[in-house]
């Protein structure tokens, strides 16, 4: 089950946005080379809902990153994983884009999302 979340277009490159999916807490993310990331939004570390404002990056290697505003852990986008704390990850849900519509399915995935190759087309198509 996929849940409409927000337009495409009111997503700023570089912010991300909190939303509830179906109960859940989750930070949505629209980076600049236009691909999304839907991760959960509170900081196992302090207990904050506060990820969705955290401030977005990309590491050498090309991973994805979000730093918690709490205490500045980075997590990557695509796994969840705390970078310094590799035990420690943030949910991650599958996000798509159609019609120009973001959708988020509530169920949380262990990687990047199950059709990362949709996602691709249509981030690069629009």
């Amino acid at each position: 089950m996929w849940i409409a979340v927000c337009k495409y277009g009111e997503l700023e490159p570089g912010r991300g946005v909190a939303a509830l999916v179906d109960g859940a807490a989750v930070a949505l993310f629209r980076l600049g080379d236009g691909s999304l990331h839907a991760v959960g939004n509170v900081d196992p570390f302090s207990g904050a809902s506060v990820i969705s404002r955290g401030i977005t990056g990309m590491r050498a290697d090309g991973t994805a990153t979000v730093a918690s505003p709490m205490y500045k852990d980075v997590f990557d986008l695509a796994t969840g994983v705390a970078l310094d704390a590799p035990d420690v990850r943030l949910p991650v849900y599958a996000v798509r884009r159609h019609r120009g519509v973001v959708w988020v399915s509530p169920d949380v995935t262990s990687g990047p999302a199950p059709d990362a190759e949709l996602l691709t087309a249509a981030t690069s198509a629009a």
